[in-house]
């Protein structure tokens, strides 16, 4: 490819990969963050799937006192009204489509991709899976929000309009409280869109309940 394509670590299914899931982490995280949980999703061994997880690049974040570390974009701050870093989401946005061009080139169709994750990689997730030119297999929002809701109806593709959607969230998230993720998801499900919701009692973190109904997801959707 000509493109750049974020540094990346991989797991699951190489060589033989019929299916990729694209997996975003959060904040201040990195690619290594949900390595660990794929051998707990229990996927079975007649669906090899590669799992792709890609670094964030190294930027400051304002919310953290301008603090450089690895994000998808600034935060400014949290709340409803508060300013968001377009610049950045669109920018993370144009590393998400590379990601998924490049399973492209490495024999996956656009149809058996899920683009998924966690927080602030959750939000890229969303936002980039509603506006993709072709057909996903699934996108997959973990503990985040749906970003520049204001520019969706203009911008959204149809080619995704009926991809399934999974998102989830604690019940005592203090960093993104669950409003915010409820919020997100009334407002793709008025757009027509289909979300599968889960809501756990934990913190902003994953747990082993979650983690299996994804799982159970994956398995629907790359069928």
């Amino acid at each position: 490819m000509s493109e750049d394509v974020l540094d990346c670590v991989e797991a699951g299914a190489r060589e033989n990969a019929q299916a990729s899931v694209i997996w975003l982490h959060g904040l201040g995280a990195d690619g290594h963050d949900f390595e660990p949980i794929v051998p707990e999703l229990r996927l079975p061994e007649s669906l090899p799937v590669r799992f792709v997880f890609p670094h964030a690049p190294v930027r400051p974040v304002t919310l953290n006192g301008g603090m450089a570390m690895r994000a998808w974009y600034d935060i400014i701050a949290l709340g409803g009204n508060a300013q968001q870093d377009e610049p950045g989401i669109r920018e993370s946005e144009q590393h998400a489509h590379a990601l998924i061009r490049r399973e492209n080139d490495r024999g996956i169709p656009s149809g058996r991709i899920v683009l998924a994750g966690f927080s602030q990689g959750g939000a890229i997730a969303l936002h980039t899976g509603v506006r993709y030119p072709e057909p996903l297999a699934g996108v997959m929002g973990l503990s985040t929000y749906l970003p520049l809701t204001e520019s969706v109806s203009a911008e959204r593709s149809s080619a995704n309009s009926d991809t399934p959607m999974f998102m989830a969230h604690g019940t005592a998230d203090p960093v993104l409280p669950m409003q915010m993720g409820q919020k997100s998801r009334e407002f793709l499900e008025q757009l027509g869109y289909r979300v599968e919701w889960h809501d756990y009692p934990m913190e902003h973190a994953v747990c082993l309940e979650e983690i299996q109904a994804i799982g159970d997801w994956l398995q629907r959707v790359l069928a």
